[in-house]
């Protein structure tokens, strides 16, 4: 197996947090985000990425911030822990297809 195969299927857990005051683009990251994951709390999206797709994901997201919003992109790889207090929707993650 060649290193560039072997690092195309390392998967990353990803949390995208935001906060965007405008509802338009606002709406349209939370359909971008649903497309690549789950939301998890209402500015906050997890997803299971290969390195092809979190490319993507980063490239796509520059469109949607304004001069007063931030987002935030969290790397982790999919082994890592994750501990949820209060309501538990656990993330069933299946392969994503993006179209």
């Amino acid at each position: 197996m060649k290193k560039e195969e072997t690092r195309e299927e390392l998967k990353y857990r990803v949390l995208i947090i935001y906060d965007i005051t405008e509802d338009k683009p606002r709406i349209n990251l939370s359909k971008l985000l649903s497309s690549y994951g789950i939301r998890v709390q209402k500015s906050a999206f997890e997803a299971n990425l290969n390195k092809k797709q979190y490319e993507k994901l980063i490239f796509e997201l520059d469109r949607y911030v304004g001069r007063e919003d931030s987002i935030r992109v969290y790397k982790m790889y999919e082994d890592s822990e994750v501990i949820t207090y209060g309501k538990v929707d656990e993330a069933v993650f299946d392969e994503v297809i993006i179209v």
